[in-house]
């Protein structure tokens, strides 16, 4: 009888079966965010009321240009590529070249990378504020998806593309929700997710402590999930011993551990229900729609996608690309059943065909081996370590760049483009909305617009006039703002409302500088982060 009762040796899974719960993990993610998009970070330190929630609706779905899934494509490119003993310097040179928008320490880390500051080094907090931030564990998932029953290789993987970002319970909460993916493949009850996942992280770090935490909190208050977010929101969000290394004050938090309690808290207390799931985890605030996003990725990974009710797959479009990558739906599908395949023989696993010729995986369990214990805010020294000049040249944004400020100089001699996003595919248009030689450019994050600059003496005696006609995207706006010498001198709206046909003529008056020296900025600053370029048919400065 002990025999029967002990723990299997070995897992078996057909590829039918793996690529159902795969699939189905995918769509999770895409129904979680597209979901719980309308509240991100609406609702800060404090609970979303039942009313607010937005319904769903099915063609919510299609959400191929959030960052917690583009993210992902990045790094399934580069294991395709490079394969699954891809070194953490090449991992970083491909993540450098990406032309996403990105943001915190996504964005920090990128840049870090792009000015020559290899990995880990790009994520570690004495070059990454934002160390302990969300960041990885938004776009873990395919770290467990493509290693069924594997928690190791989640936590492998986050060694090699979590340290890009993030550093301590930055990266394990990527190893984390990788880890509860991967178990999910064969286990259907939330709470031995939840703690099968926690053996994949180091049992002192704060993250693993806030997860216990919900844990033992959902056991003595299982029909009270708000009583819980109240002792989360108590501890890991107003006690400053639990923010030692948060990027912002205030009620915004953007941590790693408190928005992983959030998920963690939808999967225990939603007990297998989709809606309530996602509704729990969205409720709880903050990274409302990433949070909700990792819950129902898991959840849906242990139900399958062929089990799934009709309304969260019936609209689903299979053949478009998700942003900034030529990855479908059933191309990455494609891409993590091939590279699942390497993670079942490179962990020990087998590859064979049954009795009627179908190919199974046999998988053997073993006990996860977490990451060293690192804290971003008593971190170990930085290894100092460098991209060599060989590497540089091979992080093509740097000529990206270039070519862009050089190709916006030659269109508007005597001005210079700074801090141009990558987003919407910046640069010179043949033509564009019935105007010759656009010029587009894109703030560079949400918070930092795109800025055109020139200084310039402004001749004695002579009216001076800057005269601009700007363009919008159909479906945005953005706003239009003129600096001289640090004064704001036009704001305005570019958008349906304020132009005509798509175009806006504004003339700013600079005689009050004549015999000066004028410092001029035009910014192309974000409104609300939806279609944010900005068009340039002209730019003149007359006298």
């Amino acid at each position: 009888m002990k025999a029967l009762l002990r723990a299997p040796q070995r897992l078996s899974i057909s590829v039918e079966e793996y690529v159902d719960r795969m699939k189905a993990g995918w769509l999770g993610q895409m129904v979680g965010v597209g979901w719980g998009a309308p509240t991100e970070f609406r609702y800060q330190g404090t609970i979303i009321p039942e009313k607010d929630l937005p319904a769903w609706r099915p063609e919510m779905v299609n959400q191929f240009w959030q960052d917690d899934l583009y993210v992902e494509m990045t790094f399934l490119r580069t294991l395709e590529r490079y394969g699954l003993g891809v070194s953490i310097r090449q991992a970083g040179i491909e993540f450098a070249n990406s032309r996403y928008p990105l943001w915190h320490a996504n964005w920090q880390g990128r840049e870090n990378l792009r000015n020559g500051i290899a990995p880990p080094d790009c994520g570690h907090p004495r070059f990454n504020a934002h160390a302990d931030d969300i960041d990885y564990q938004i776009e873990a998932d395919f770290s467990g998806l493509i290693a069924p029953g594997i928690p190791q290789a989640a936590i492998d993987l986050g060694e090699v593309f979590g340290r890009l970002m993030n550093y301590g319970d930055g990266v394990y909460g990527g190893q984390f929700v990788g880890g509860m993916y991967a178990v999910a493949f064969f286990e259907r009850e939330p709470i031995k997710i939840v703690e099968a996942g926690l053996q994949c992280i180091p049992r002192q770090s704060q993250y693993a402590e806030a997860i216990r935490d919900v844990l033992r909190w959902y056991r003595q208050y299982p029909n009270d999930w708000q009583h819980t977010w109240e002792l989360v929101e108590r501890k890991y969000n107003r006690s400053p011993e639990y923010r030692r290394f948060s990027c912002t004050g205030g009620d915004f938090n953007i941590d790693a551990k408190l928005n992983g309690a959030y998920i963690v808290m939808g999967l225990l207390y939603g007990q297998g229900d989709i809606e309530r799931t996602i509704e729990v985890s969205m409720r709880c605030g903050q990274d409302s729609d990433c949070n909700p996003s990792s819950a129902a990725g898991i959840l849906f990974t242990t139900i399958g996608y062929s089990r799934l009710p009709e309304r969260f797959w019936s609209h689903l479009d299979t053949k478009a690309a998700f942003a900034h990558s030529d990855y479908t739906f059933e191309k990455v599908a494609q891409a993590c059943t091939r590279l699942a395949r390497q993670v079942v023989v490179r962990y020990g696993g087998r590859v064979e065909r049954d009795g009627a010729g179908k190919e199974v995986w046999w998988i053997p369990v073993k006990p996860p081996r977490p990451s060293r214990l690192v804290q971003s805010w008593s971190p170990e020294p930085a290894m100092n370590v460098r991209y060599t000049p060989r590497e540089m040249a091979r992080i093509r944004e740097l000529s990206w760049a270039r070519a862009l400020m050089q190709s916006f100089e030659q269109w508007a001699p005597g001005w210079t483009l700074l801090d141009c996003g990558e987003d919407m595919e910046p640069g010179l248009r043949d033509e564009w909305n019935g105007r010759r030689n656009v010029f587009v450019t894109h703030p560079l994050n949400r918070h930092t617009a795109c800025r055109i600059v020139r200084t310039t003496r402004l001749s004695e005696g002579k009216r001076a006039m800057l005269r601009l006609t700007v363009g919008h995207h159909p479906q945005g706006d953005w706003t239009l703002v003129v600096r001289v010498n640090g004064e704001e001198a036009l704001r305005r709206t570019v958008g349906r409302e304020t132009s005509r046909e798509g175009w806006l003529d504004v003339g700013v008056d600079l005689s009050r500088y004549a015999g000066q020296e004028a410092h001029i900025e035009l910014l192309n600053e974000p409104s609300g982060w939806a279609w944010e370029a900005g068009y340039w048919e002209k730019i003149e400065l007359e006298e």
